[in-house]
């Protein structure tokens, strides 16, 4: 099945975008992570909250919490698609990295994707 690209953009022949499974979900959870709830008008409660701690102490309880934190939003909102076995998060200055291992359901293919926020100039 073929979706609508993530973020919003044309294809060369000037028309929406698309791209396969596989892809859509790693944008679906990209947009888990990095949305703050709140943010989303007619989903106030979607999201993460992960931006939010980017500045926080680092310790062994944050982490910890951080990943309990990741994991439930996204075992709320795309579970359904989604098997998510593990996440880590890391934070060095501004640069949040997450790394997120998951099945995708309907193929039964493990993936393993970093995603990256931040990172000044």
């Amino acid at each position: 099945m073929v979706q609508v690209d993530f973020p919003y953009g044309f294809d060369r022949r000037g028309r929406t975008a698309e791209t396969d499974e596989a892809d859509h979900i790693r944008d679906l959870i990209h947009q888990v992570l990095f949305t703050s709830p709140g943010e989303r008008v007619m989903r106030p409660t979607f999201g993460s909250g992960l931006l939010q701690l980017v500045f926080a102490s680092n310790s062994d309880v944050l982490a910890a919490t951080t990943q309990v934190l990741v994991q439930g939003a996204l075992q709320q909102w795309l579970g359904q698609l989604i098997v998510v076995e593990s996440v880590r998060v890391e934070t060095e200055d501004a640069t949040l990295r997450v790394t997120v291992q998951y099945v995708i359901r309907r193929s039964m293919e493990r993936v393993t994707a970093t995603f990256v926020q931040g990172g000044g100039l």
